[in-house]
């Protein structure tokens, strides 16, 4: 295929998909993930041929083969090179973890077939929608689900993307109004890809080193994001934030119109007077631009809850919602998958798991189990995400955990990385001042050591991006 062609197939593609042509095949590498099991979800709704392939069949994969999609499990070159030409795929959408060694990867650019990350195909899918993109370095998919909810249950049939499943809608849907809700990943420059409407900045602080070699350049990247917001947009940000204030003084003179929340005086949407309700719950008055305007009470502990629920109205106010409304709306949110996800209990034991693996989550994640369980024993389980944060993030992490009665460290997920023998989990245990704080690295040991240590009141939670939940499961397993 030579360079005209190459650029003809390209811009085949793009044209078929803003003009949803039912005759597109798009073929995702990663289908599983929770990345791409969204878009899938919203690909099907739509009418598309959609396929893919993962390492292994997930829940989210199963229920993509329930909806029409076909799954390999499995990634190899023969997923595409045993195709007929005529049902070979127009497209192959692949996730952050695909890279160029990827036999099924390889496969596809041997067959000339485009391969593309979500950075270049998600503006194509969400053409002509109103894009309300939620970014930040924490809380992005709570307040994802939360803006979901507030608008959904408002009347307003948003198509939305949201990095992890919630109760009651999922983790995608192609929707029927205008407005298209997306979590709007940092990770790879994803989001640099997109022209929203309205932007939210939940917060700016330094993360992935693997993609952004300083804080400094993880700052650039967020004030490049509001470069592309459509001129006559919204941008609402955190006022509580450094640095999404240094954002927002990098760009509050230009064209878009800036909206903060927070829980300071000088934020436009604050939430005053907080107190704890009653089991896990938090609550809080309503002031905008000065004015009383309601209410809010949630049932998911923790001010960094507050803060999200915050960033949630202030979409749904700017899309016409009236604010106690929409709070109203929240009042029942229960939260979403691996995001101080109640998973059980055996033996008076009770277990929760969180996707907390930032430094700054941890810390967040833990005082609101803390705020619920005040007077129980608490166990962190934490497992490490990737190679680059926990080298670049060693001391902070130890001291996040700080806080916590025992604290058991597994060996790090590597993720798409590999390792290098930079940094190991050890390193992080002798790092830490935490004086109960042990390295166990395997999985199945660490449930063993909980079922043979934990006693009726305690409390175990499970942190990180990985697969460290299993440590739970198998704990409530035993239990039982």
């Amino acid at each position: 295929m030579n360079e005209k062609q190459a650029v003809q197939q390209q811009s085949n593609w793009q044209m078929r998909l803003t003009e949803r042509d039912a005759t597109l095949r798009i073929h995702l590498l990663g289908i599983g993930g929770t990345g791409l099991s969204a878009i899938a979800k919203v690909l099907l709704e739509l009418g598309f041929q959609v396929s893919g392939s993962d390492r292994a069949l997930s829940a989210q994969a199963e229920r993509l083969i329930q909806a029409g999609a076909r799954v390999f499990a499995g990634q190899a070159a023969s997923n595409l090179l045993d195709l007929q030409p005529g049902a070979r795929p127009d497209v192959v959408l692949i996730s952050s973890a695909i890279d160029e060694s990827n036999a099924e990867r390889q496969a596809a650019v041997q067959l000339g077939i485009p391969v593309v990350k979500r950075s270049a195909f998600l503006p194509v899918l969400l053409e002509g929608r109103r894009l309300i993109a939620i970014a930040g370095t924490h809380g992005k998919t709570t307040t994802t689900a939360m803006t979901v909810q507030t608008l959904q249950r408002s009347g307003i049939d948003c198509g939305y993307i949201i990095g992890s499943d919630v109760p009651e809608f999922g983790n995608g849907h192609a929707g029927t109004a205008s407005e298209f809700v997306l979590e709007a990943d940092e990770y790879d420059h994803m989001f640099l890809g997109l022209r929203p409407a309205v932007a939210v900045i939940t917060n700016v602080e330094w993360d992935h080193p693997d993609c952004y070699p300083t804080p400094a350049s993880f700052r650039r990247a967020f004030m490049q994001f509001t470069d592309n917001v459509e001129r006559h947009g919204i941008i609402i940000s955190c006022a509580d934030d450094p640095g999404a204030e240094q954002v927002h003084a990098y760009a509050a003179t230009r064209g878009p119109q800036w909206i903060t929340y927070g829980i300071g005086e000088g934020a436009d949407l604050r939430a005053a007077n907080l107190r704890a309700l009653p089991g896990e719950g938090i609550a809080a008055d309503l002031v905008w631009w000065h004015a009383p305007a309601g209410y809010l009470e949630l049932a998911v502990p923790g001010i960094h809850n507050i803060h999200n629920a915050l960033a949630a109205l202030a979409v749904a106010a700017s899309r016409g919602v009236v604010l106690d409304a929409a709070a109203a709306a929240l009042r029942d949110y229960r939260g979403s998958a691996r995001r101080f996800e109640w998973k059980g209990s055996a033996g008076g034991v009770e277990v929760i798991d969180d996707y907390a693996h930032h430094p700054t989550e941890i810390s967040a994640t833990l005082a609101a189990a803390r705020l619920r369980y005040p007077d129980r024993k608490i166990w962190a389980v934490f497992q490490p995400h990737t190679f680059s944060r926990t080298q670049h993030m060693l001391y902070q992490m130890g001291e996040s955990l700080e806080k916590e009665d025992t604290v058991i460290v597994l060996d790090i997920y590597a993720a798409r990385e590999v390792n290098d023998g930079s940094v190991s989990a050890a390193e992080l245990v002798a790092a830490s001042p935490h004086p109960a704080i042990q390295y166990i690295p395997a999985i199945a040991a660490a449930a063993q050591h909980l079922v043979e240590h934990v006693h009726a009141g305690d409390v175990v939670i499970t942190l990180g991006a990985g697969d460290g939940y299993k440590v739970g499961e198998l704990l409530l397993e035993q239990l039982r």
